[in-house]
């Protein structure tokens, strides 16, 4: 891709003394555009155009500031990790570059799991030997031969480097109620042991150079109908073991900085029980630093009343999609059309209950990233984290055998790499708007158009533009004194970036 800049002059950029006097660089404003679309488009930088008749009119107001952005990016499973090791050296980086090089997505936020998950090859723990109160047996082996290695790759990468989100799936069978992976609840007597293993797994982590940035209490609380690995909290038993037990054991083991985010499920009606109870008083809410969620309750609907919920009991803290992805279906191979195709289904699409079957018809997976991830922005949401990021034409490798797809797809047999329409969406995101960013207000005439727009550390503002229309649109979009003429293809998603801005 060639960065060519474009130079657009404010109206009022400078005032000419004479014929001669120019205006300095820094009087002048840098224009970036870059598209990707169902016609082919992927993450191009296009060339902005002269003014049409009737363009819609987006206006930004950077005066109106909304949430600090934490950042995007996608998880860093045993499944992605192993399927790397298995590929030519050549193709390993050309997959790690693009998600973590300034040249690429430039991931900032991610996720991986803490013992097994259902992207793992094997069922596993830390702590194996049952009755170990001490955790003296703890350890990180099992994820040597893959996981690490490839986080570490990742941060040599990575010019700004990514936070590190933490998540568990189980506690060790023996830990639970069942003594199985699946299902039950951590009995007791192991509260104290549960949350140390947290600290033991921080510091064994820290110990290898990586240092972790949150963590979640628990992936998926309300379980999965004990299909793969699962442990079981109402919020009032999460909220208790973060108040008794997990954040007094993370601020006396000097870890006290971590954040600690509760949920880790779906948005919608659960989503605000959970934070009514979390966020209750100063008590329950002392440890907490905010609410992990998923997407998989609809295809379409990112439910803004249960976000704007969460975020008004507790507005000073995170809001954070830890896990999406496309489920359900084995990956389509080299063909871009599918994913701008209303043809993908999910879980629901078979398992969904009759009465909330309408939330699971078919779908547009570039449709259901770019609609999500700018729904979120719009109503509090300050990271959004993708679910594997590299997976075979399977959708595996995973012990479960529970497909799904990643933006990266490998045929790791014949060593050759696919760059799903997916990677590019979420790029437009993760590469130009940055952590530290603040969302900003604008204004949107166009009901079929999607905005959201941010103003990054450096200056710069980001305004993503999704059509999921058929038809071009012509627009503009105004910065106080500076005009941008554009125009949408039919089924894109646009970033505009503009520099010297302010």
């Amino acid at each position: 891709m060639k960065y060519s800049h474009l130079f657009f002059t404010s109206t009022i950029v400078c005032i000419m003394m004479s014929s001669l006097q120019s205006c300095r660089e820094t009087d002048k404003t840098v224009v970036e555009v870059y598209e990707t679309s169902a016609g082919g488009n992927a993450l191009m930088k296009i060339e902005t155009v002269s003014k049409a008749e009737n363009p819609i009119s987006i206006k930004i107001n950077p005066d109106e500031k909304f949430q600090t952005i934490t950042g995007f990016g996608g998880s860093f499973t045993e499944a992605s990790a192993h399927l790397l090791n298995k590929l030519s050296n050549a193709n390993r980086q050309k997959i790690l570059n693009a998600y973590f090089s300034e040249e690429g997505a430039n991931y900032s936020l991610t996720r991986t799991h803490i013992n097994s998950c259902d992207f793992s090859l094997s069922n596993y723990a830390y702590a194996m030997k049952a009755g170990d109160t001490n955790l003296d047996s703890f350890s990180i082996e099992p994820d040597r031969a893959d996981l690490i290695p490839m986080i570490k790759e990742a941060m040599r990468i990575s010019k700004d480097g990514f936070k590190i989100i933490a998540s568990p799936w189980t506690a060790p069978p023996w830990m639970k109620d069942n003594n199985d992976w699946r299902g039950g609840k951590l009995l007791p007597q192991y509260n104290n042991t549960w949350a140390l293993y947290f600290s033991k797994y921080l510091e064994a982590y820290q110990k290898e150079g990586i240092n972790i940035w949150g963590v979640t209490v628990e992936n998926e609380p309300l379980g999965n109908n004990n299909n793969w690995e699962s442990m079981h909290y109402t919020p009032e038993e999460m909220t208790s073991f973060v108040k008794d037990y997990l954040g007094p054991q993370l601020e006396k083991s000097g870890h006290a900085e971590i954040k600690i985010l509760g949920y880790d499920q779906n948005r919608g009606e659960e989503l605000e029980h959970w934070a009514n109870v979390m966020y209750k008083d100063e008590a329950s809410s002392k440890y907490f630093d905010g609410m992990a969620v998923h997407w998989y309750a609809s295809t379409y609907d990112y439910f803004p009343a249960s976000l704007q919920h969460t975020y008004k009991l507790a507005p000073s803290k995170h809001i954070i999609n830890t896990e999406a992805c496309i489920d359900a279906d084995v990956p389509h191979w080299k063909d871009d059309n599918w994913y701008w195709s209303k043809e993908a289904t999910d879980w629901g699409w078979d398992w969904a209950s009759e009465k909330e079957k309408y939330l699971h018809p078919k779908y547009v997976p570039v449709f259901r990233y770019a609609n999500d991830i700018i729904g979120c922005l719009n109503n509090h949401v300050d990271g959004w984290v993708d679910w594997n990021m590299v997976l075979n034409k399977q959708g595996g490798p995973n012990w479960f055998k529970n497909w799904c797809t990643a933006p990266v797809i490998v045929d790791e047999e014949k060593d050759e790499v696919y760059f799903t329409p997916l990677y590019y969406t979420m790029a437009h995101f993760s590469k130009f708007i940055r952590p530290g960013a603040v969302r900003i207000g604008f204004e949107n005439p166009d009901k079929e158009l999607m905005v959201t727009a941010a103003q990054n550390p450096d200056g710069s503002v980001a305004i993503v533009v999704f059509n999921p229309s058929e038809t071009e649109k012509p627009f503009t979009v105004s910065l106080k004194n500076k005009t941008v003429n554009a125009k949408i293809n039919g089924k894109a998603i646009q970033t505009i970036v503009i520099k010297n801005s302010l």
